[in-house]
């Protein structure tokens, strides 16, 4: 039995009215509060969500509708909200599902809009501009009100029974604090409009918006046994646009704009491209520094190509964590050391293929030291630092975060944490 799973009750709950109160008291989960010393979120008063709600303010959602009134516009009362089944962010308030031409408006299509931009027509030196692009703006504020829910202070939301999913839902903790989520699913935040940028890198990029999650300028959050994934539509089942992959989904879980004192435990990190930001902007030390302070533990990261995480300003401490690459070539690193990043990652275990050397699992983004110790690689200790360095001797990244980690509850060993944390990680877990 794992030592962090704090209990062993079933994940059922009795049937209740959707997105009203139930009266009857929820799960003893669902008003679990973040243990004391486990991560940054526990500092200062800790992170306790919606633990204090009373029987009005436990709710069972079902679908968007039902989840959007829970959430009462971001309001701080406190609350509970339990996720049963499917809810799926792409359908009207009567369940009827929505298409992206639902959302297409002021004669935005595809097609005109890959005819207006290609690079032989309008070039790569600027953006694109103009009616289509205007278009393609206003289609994506249309899907962004349907799509963009946000979460007040003092709330907990929790999935509940067999299968609990968030689908193309892009959940906004935003100048919110004392947040709670778990044991969701959380499957293809996608965008229906991405954005052609020819100057993003020498060949350009597809660019896309809604993270699954995404904590911006809030504070004590605490994200524990989810599963993100991009699932029924993967990046590689996406077409090639200019040469370029069509890109429908951003993060998995972003935290950004002067957001501190995360935790995120046990969750599972699949089959997606850029998967953790955090700090979108090297000129953001106004917002971001002495911020985004922010611990992940006993997470799953499983074939990740990049950002786990990408890393600027914050202090992060990262350990106990499965990294697993399946696919080498489409994997690009793991660990990301951004401007003014204090990362430390200890005591994390990485699977790497043949062809896939332990220096790829760091990548330079201008910072200039990190603490990396005791990770082990295949079963065998690595010094991943070292790896970097001698492939890398133009961009070297020193040995020292600069500060040592004290909120850790327990540290295992990373030869065991392939197979506690393989067995412990994501939704339905806990």
């Amino acid at each position: 039995m794992i030592a962090m799973l704090v209990s062993a009750a079933p994940l059922m709950l009795a049937a209740a009215p959707a997105h009203c109160g139930t009266g009857a008291e929820p799960p003893r989960y669902a008003r679990q509060a973040l243990p004391a010393g486990d991560g940054w979120a526990s500092q200062g008063a800790g992170t306790t969500g919606g633990a204090a709600a009373d029987a009005a303010h436990v709710f069972t959602v079902t679908d968007r509708a039902q989840l959007a009134a829970a959430l009462d516009k971001g309001s701080s009362t406190p609350k509970i909200i339990q996720v049963s089944g499917t809810v799926d962010g792409n359908a009207d308030d009567t369940g009827a599902p929505l298409s992206c031409d639902d959302y297409a408006t002021d004669g935005y299509r595809l097609d005109a809009y890959l005819a207006a931009y290609d690079p032989d027509v309008w070039g790569r030196t600027e953006v694109p501009a103009g009616a289509l692009e205007d278009a393609r703006a206003a289609s994506a504020a249309k899907q962004a009100a349907q799509v963009e829910l946000k979460v007040g202070s003092n709330t907990t939301i929790v999935g509940i029974g067999r299968q609990p999913r968030l689908l193309g839902l892009d959940l906004q903790v935003s100048g919110s604090d004392n947040v709670i989520v778990r044991n969701l699913t959380f499957e293809d935040a996608f965008d229906c409009f991405p954005q052609w940028d020819p100057t993003d890198t020498a060949v350009g990029n597809w660019n896309s918006e809604y993270d699954n999650l995404v904590v911006t300028a809030s504070t004590h959050v605490w994200v524990d046994h989810d599963t993100f994934t991009d699932g029924r539509r993967p990046d590689a089942d996406q077409p090639l646009y200019f040469g370029r992959i069509y890109q429908q989904h951003d993060g998995e879980l972003d935290i950004v704009k002067g957001a501190d004192l995360v935790t995120a435990s046990w969750n599972a990190f699949t089959d997606h491209d850029k998967t953790l930001l955090f700090g979108n902007s090297d000129g953001a030390a106004a917002t971001d520094a002495g911020h985004l302070r922010i611990t992940l533990h006993h997470n799953l990261f499983k074939d990740i190509a990049e950002r786990a995480p990408r890393v600027r300003f914050g202090q992060v401490d990262a350990y106990n964590n499965h990294y697993v690459v399946t696919d080498g070539p489409s994997y690009v690193y793991s660990l990301g050391v951004g401007v003014h990043s204090q990362l430390v990652a200890e005591n994390n275990a990485f699977t790497l293929p043949a062809g896939v050397t332990a220096d790829r699992t760091i990548a330079y983004w201008k910072g200039t030291a990190m603490t990396e110790d005791h990770n082990y690689v295949n079963g065998r200790p690595a010094d991943l630092l070292a790896a970097f360095n001698a492939a890398h001797p133009a961009t070297p990244i020193a040995q020292g975060a600069g500060w040592t980690p004290a909120l850790r509850t327990r540290v295992d060993d990373p030869r065991s944490v392939p197979h506690i944390v393989d067995g412990g990680s994501g939704a339905g877990r806990l």
